[in-house]
């Protein structure tokens, strides 16, 4: 495969899902053999984290499925991400309407939900983060699920 992709993951605080999905697709990336074709990155909406590592029960609950989020930042979504990603992937609709709102306005890669590339029924990824520690355990599930129907779109289009 001579194509690189780059995919962004997006949700409000870039602390608890995207920098998730961010991990958990990197170690299937890396297990594909395709970390030199596909660049990976994660933010967020809100400008409340920008700087911070990942929440602690996200980075312990990853940890646990062998997935290293220690070293990643929030950082917020700019309209130049839109020119910059193949994908967009946002784990939410009000998140998806934020983003998409700049879309409009700026022309682009055209948003999408992440669920849309999984095998659930449920359209959004649920905040964890006011939710005890089995939310932290159920994103990690459809992330992982998610993660393979992307990585499998994105090798279809390499191809």
């Amino acid at each position: 495969m001579s194509k690189r992709a780059s995919v962004l993951f997006v949700c409000l605080g870039n602390i608890c899902r995207s920098p998730t999905a961010e991990g958990v697709f990197r170690k299937l990336v890396e297990q594909a053999g395709l970390q030199d074709q596909i660049h990976i990155d994660s933010c967020g909406t809100s400008n409340w984290h920008i700087g911070k590592g990942p929440d602690s029960r996200s980075v312990e609950a990853a940890g646990k499925r062998d997935v290293d989020l220690s070293t990643l930042k929030a950082r917020q979504f700019t309209e130049k991400d839109l020119d910059t990603f193949d994908y967009v992937v946002v784990m939410d609709r009000q998140n998806l309407a934020d983003v998409k709102d700049i879309w409009h306005q700026n022309g682009g890669t055209r948003p999408t939900l992440f669920l849309e590339y999984g095998s659930t029924e449920l359209a959004e990824v649920p905040d964890p983060y006011y939710g005890g520690e089995d939310g932290f355990e159920h994103v990690l599930d459809l992330i992982e699920d998610a993660s393979v129907g992307l990585l499998r779109k994105i090798q279809e289009g390499m191809a």
